[in-house]
């Protein structure tokens, strides 16, 4: 009997929570690379492709920082139709007058070449 009085207050009892009692909600977690650093906001740059070849011809550039490449071909005096990056599987048709998106992150300090598909109109990302 006792079991059903009990179970009846509970019932009759009125649903509601302390919010100054509940648990704060987690803390967001800062972004971090592999190895445990701050990751680094993605960099957006835009480029062309001139008669001249890549404008700009070289990209001073944060190793590990996550690349949003805007590139833009203006001419069709020129073999650089397509973007590669060294080392890399990018392989990006340049079509004319037509923003394409590139993104890439370089994983190491150093220079990394982009260019045509023959090679040759280049550029160089200078990675620190």
């Amino acid at each position: 009997m006792n079991a059903i009085m009990i179970a009846v207050l509970l019932a009759a009892a009125p649903n509601t929570v302390d919010a100054s009692a509940a648990a704060p909600a987690p803390a967001a977690a800062a972004a971090t690379n592999p190895d445990g650093a701050p990751a680094l906001p993605v960099r957006t740059i835009k480029m062309t492709v001139t008669k001249k070849g890549f404008v700009p011809a070289q990209l001073k550039v944060k190793k590990g920082q996550p690349l949003h490449l805007l590139i833009t071909r203006k001419t069709d005096e020129t073999c650089a139709t397509e973007i590669t990056i060294e080392n890399t599987k990018i392989s990006t048709d340049l079509p004319l007058n037509k923003q394409v998106a590139v993104d890439f992150t370089p994983p190491t300090s150093g220079e990394i070449r982009y260019a045509c598909s023959m090679g040759m109109v280049s550029g160089v990302l200078v990675v620190e």
